[in-house]
């Protein structure tokens, strides 16, 4: 079995560090803030989303240009992301370079000023990829979900926010929101790489000794208030949309595990999933469709999205509930669960295959569970997984009257 064996330790000033030696040219580096779209106050909708876009437009001592220049000038790569939970700002590079890379990632999530013509700038670029957003419905259609799903939470509010809030945020608000979330206790660097754990505690400490502490984490609002939805609206061009799900298990819930691997049954991403053999292969339905489950602090959701033509999409739906009711009524024999347990923990093998996806995720889950699982034993938890206990789960989530639906039909002419 390939396993993993990170370190981790903390920095002087509280800043918890996850560290995995890799024999590689190639090192990874990335800091992780609880930060992300939830938290936002009421009316910071889009916040926490543009501050990831400014926050490499220029520090107290670099311009945009030098800040972009920093690593690109040695054939590195800087970028972020911002999630529903998380912010996360990370960067790849040649491991002769790990000096540089640590510097610029502290004097831009410590350091930033935000000058004003770069917030202006930047404003419209992210006003353009809300337009795209909006332009796209198979990726529209998953906010959407979301938005409903969790109506009238944070959780429901789009990571990118509203072109009115967007053109509305000012310095002050960016200044703001990075000290009540760039704080010691509130974020976690993580490091993939060929260099070794006493040199790059001595360079962090040095880099990110400004960190300040916090007396107070963010506490969650926690998502209490289900209402299952159907709706069908016409927002599509040439394919109809459609995506049935529901609520599922937090991260800190023990179920967890069991609603991965029945994901994964029902549409994962290989090709004998229930879901491609059926609509895909059996009926020639829809060439896209994939089942999907994302975990909260405090909750989860489950979805199955395709996109078909139109005098199709009342089959295709019907399908995946035919699919969901012989999960929830049919117990899968020791074979067919063997199996499925394998395939699974493959997946899960090659996604160790890419270390800055490892950086990334070590530090996701320090950041979250305040430790990191072994192979071995998430492959135990699933091994332990029986086949009464996943259909307990199915029944717990993919009762039908607990399932919504979201659809977006072609445009009237």
């Amino acid at each position: 079995m390939y396993e993993i064996k990170p370190k981790i330790f903390t920095l002087s000033n509280g800043i918890r560090v996850v560290y995995l030696h890799a024999p590689a040219h190639v090192a990874h580096l990335g800091i992780t803030v609880l930060g992300g779209s939830r938290y936002e106050k009421p009316g910071e909708d889009g916040l926490a989303h543009f501050l990831e876009h400014c926050i490499f437009k220029g520090t107290t001592k670099r311009k945009a240009f030098h800040v972009l220049s920093r690593l690109d000038s040695v054939g590195g790569e800087l970028n972020a992301y911002t999630a529903k939970e998380e912010i996360c700002v990370y960067a790849s590079f040649t491991k002769e370079h790990i000096r540089r890379a640590s510097e610029l990632l502290a004097d831009i999530t410590l350091h930033s000023n935000f000058p004003l013509k770069e917030i202006q700038k930047e404003k419209e670029i992210i006003l353009d990829e809300i337009n795209s957003y909006l332009d796209s419905p198979s990726d529209k259609i998953f906010d959407d979900f979301e938005a409903h799903l969790f109506k009238g939470h944070a959780l429901g509010n789009n990571i990118l926010g509203t072109k009115e809030r967007v053109q509305s945020y000012t310095q002050e608000h960016l200044i703001d929101y990075v000290g009540r979330f760039f704080t010691a206790e509130n974020l976690v660097i993580s490091f993939v790489g060929d260099i070794s754990i006493k040199r790059l505690e001595k360079i962090l400490e040095e880099d990110f000794k400004a960190c300040k502490k916090s007396t107070s984490l963010q506490a969650v609002d926690s998502f209490e208030s289900l209402q299952p939805f159907r709706i069908r609206s016409n927002e599509a061009n040439y394919q109809v949309h459609a995506i049935v799900g529901g609520i599922a298990p937090s991260y800190k819930d023990e179920t967890r595990r069991g609603m991965t691997l029945l994901t994964n049954i029902l549409g994962g991403p290989a090709l004998n999933s229930r879901l491609i053999l059926s609509i895909r292969e059996k009926y020639g339905y829809s060439y896209n469709v994939e089942a999907s489950y994302t975990s909260y602090a405090d909750t989860g959701f489950w979805s199955v999205y395709l996109g078909t033509d139109q005098k199709y999409i009342d089959k295709s739906v019907a399908l995946i509930y035919k699919e969901l009711k012989l999960l929830r009524t049919k117990k899968m024999g020791s074979l067919q669960l063997n199996r499925s347990k394998e395939q699974l923990k493959g997946h899960l093998a090659l996604g160790l295959d890419s270390n800055s996806g490892l950086m990334l995720g070590l530090g996701k889950s320090l950041l979250l569970f305040n430790q990191i699982d072994t192979i071995e034993e998430i492959y135990e938890g699933i091994d332990r997984l029986t086949a009464s206990e996943l259909l307990e789960i199915a029944n717990t989530y993919f009762s039908e009257e607990n399932c919504s639906e979201l659809i977006f039909d072609l445009l009237s002419d």
